[in-house]
């Protein structure tokens, strides 16, 4: 037995949704929505997915796969990475941070042989999915699905008023609106799809009860895919994981959202990918496409932190962390402008040390280091072997190596001074993440850590140092380049912008996996809509440009089926 569909979207995470709604908004086609994770309708309860400080949901391993692990650098430890696994995918866990990226971005897709992703063909569609409090004007959408507002600088917590005023005196001028297509360098209150102070993710967002209503959408959570069917070169459905007779969904087309990790791996164990990988697994080789699980990409980041006294702390009352952004030219050679970027935020973690704390947060927009996805194993219950090669070209070690010495720099401002103490290095590594674990036997170990950090400067140091930083001091880091080089190849990670492994082309490109419309080259049936297909990685957390992407690619869909 099987049911069957026009559609089947694999995977409920940004693009998923999005697909979901406009393709059944034709009231002639059947969709079929599956999600691996829980469902988070619009009345769900859940107060850590609505949470406006996202850090919990951030670690909250109900919503992640749980067994996902990767390597920074390949000889480097193996590290979890928290992916999303819940409706909504990343927009339920991630920072609500609602940046495009520069028009340059989208016209280099079409360089790369991706045609119509012009800046001139998404901008219409960043419109579409917004609706703007703020901005309206040709840059800005006001019906859409998705709420996008800024926080005034009236409301900013000391310490983040502070660091606009050291950002502005380093020569970065004050933007009112960081959304135009004049992407210039520059600082600002950093836009969130956030309202009225709660997460708006693309679950609640585009799956309104409204849209749960209609009657040619079947929406399946809890439910994980486990491989793909075919006749012949067409897939015709997918197969779902469990016992029983209604295992097989059958459907028209078959639309892949489950991102730049799950997508390439779910690929290649369909026989889709390089055919001598494949072959190293006796997998049966059903399309010889060499670029997928290529070209992953992420943005390096680290973060300085500094002791912040207590008028300078986020209000207990507040939730938002991070209301300063900026971005700036590097001028290293081959980079666009605006390739750098960074947030001031005003509390590290969700515990009292964590409230102690704040600082700046780099990462490189634009990234020129690249990773693999490969298969370990054939077998669809075991993760893909993820390598991201973070900092692998000299151009982005480079570049971090200078961001966090303007970082450092601007602790050295009086206004800054005035509210915060000496910066000391801090990344996201594995001992940040078992502490940043919500449970009872963190809260109580923070609690009384964050008492010795209101108490004497001796003590505070001796916290900061031995618990926090590992014993890592920015005066010995900065001593030299090579100093400095070795410590940030040990410790800068991704910013889980996970991208680009089954990327869009021309179908002639050997390394190109789908088409510009998402169809995947060589097979029938069968699109790819998530961020596996982004040729580069925009100058932008990749949420907002992803759900572009999922407004576009429905439109190609049903001008497809219309035609």
């Amino acid at each position: 037995m099987s049911a069957t569909f026009d559609y089947v979207i694999v995977g409920g995470g940004s693009a998923g949704c999005v697909l979901a709604n406009r393709l059944s908004a034709r009231s002639t086609k059947s969709v079929c929505l599956i999600e691996a994770g829980v469902d988070t309708p619009p009345d769900h309860s859940d107060q850590v997915l609505w949470d406006s400080y996202p850090i919990i949901a951030y670690f909250d391993r109900r919503h992640q796969w749980p067994n996902l692990q990767v390597r920074t650098r390949p000889d480097g430890p193996l590290r979890t990475y928290e992916q999303a696994r819940v409706m909504g995918g990343g927009s339920s866990i991630n920072g609500q941070m609602a940046n495009r990226g520069q028009p340059l971005d989208y016209d280099e897709w079409g360089e790369e042989g991706a045609a119509g992703w012009s800046w001139q063909s998404v901008a219409p569609y960043f419109r579409k999915l917004e609706r703007d409090i703020d901005f309206g004007g040709e840059h800005h959408g006001s019906e859409g699905p998705i709420p996008i507002r800024r926080v005034p600088r009236t409301d900013w917590p000391a310490f983040s008023a502070a660091a606009a005023e050291a950002v502005i005196a380093s020569g970065l001028p004050w933007l009112e609106d960081q959304n135009t297509a004049d992407f210039v360098p520059g600082c600002f209150s950093i836009a969130v799809n956030n309202y009225p102070d709660r997460r708006m993710s693309a679950a609640v967002s585009y799956l309104t009860n409204d849209v749960r209503a209609r009657p040619n959408l079947t929406i399946m959570s809890g439910t994980r895919v486990e491989s793909l069917m075919f006749e012949g070169g067409r897939c015709i459905g997918v197969r779902i994981a469990g016992t029983g007779p209604n295992r097989e969904i059958r459907a028209g087309e078959v639309v892949l959202c489950t991102g730049a990790i799950h997508t390439p791996a779910m690929l290649m164990r369909a026989g889709i990918g390089p055919a001598d990988h494949l072959r190293e697994l006796d997998i049966d080789i059903r399309a010889d496409r060499q670029g997928v699980g290529q070209n992953l990409m992420d943005h390096p980041m680290i973060s300085v932190s500094a002791f912040l006294g207590r008028r300078a702390r986020l209000s207990k009352a507040q939730r938002r962390h991070i209301f300063l952004g900026m971005r700036w030219s590097s001028g290293v050679a081959d980079c666009p402008p605006s390739d750098m970027y960074a947030v001031a935020y005003n509390r590290g973690a969700w515990h009292p040390v964590g409230w102690r704390i704040g600082g700046f947060l780099t990462w490189i927009n634009k990234v020129w280091s690249r990773g693999t996805v490969s298969l370990g194993s054939a077998d669809a219950d075991q993760e893909p072997v993820v390598q991201f090669n973070v900092l692998g070209d000299e151009r982005d070690l480079v570049r971090m190596r200078d961001a966090v010495r303007t970082m450092v720099r601007f602790f050295d401002h009086p206004a800054v001074q005035a509210v915060a103490g000496s910066p000391f290095p801090t990344s996201y590594t594995e001992r940040y993440k078992r502490l940043a674990a919500v449970n009872r036997r963190n809260r109580a170990l923070t609690t009384a850590l964050g008492r010795v950090l209101d108490g004497p400067s001796r003590l505070r140091d001796r916290v900061l140092r031995d618990v926090i930083t590992d014993g890592a001091t920015y005066r010995d880091l900065l001593r030299s380049d090579d100093v400095l080089d070795a410590y940030l190849r040990s410790t800068v990670t991704g910013i889980w912008h996970a991208s680009g492994t089954c990327r869009m082309g021309n179908p002639n490109d050997p390394l190109a996996v789908c088409d510009d419309s998402g169809r995947v080259i060589g097979v029938d049936g069968l699109r790819i809509c998530d961020g596996s297909i982004m040729p580069t990685l925009p100058c932008a957390n990749p949420n907002v440009p992803i759900m572009m992407m999922g407004e576009r690619i429905s439109d190609l869909i049903l001008e497809a089926a219309a035609g």
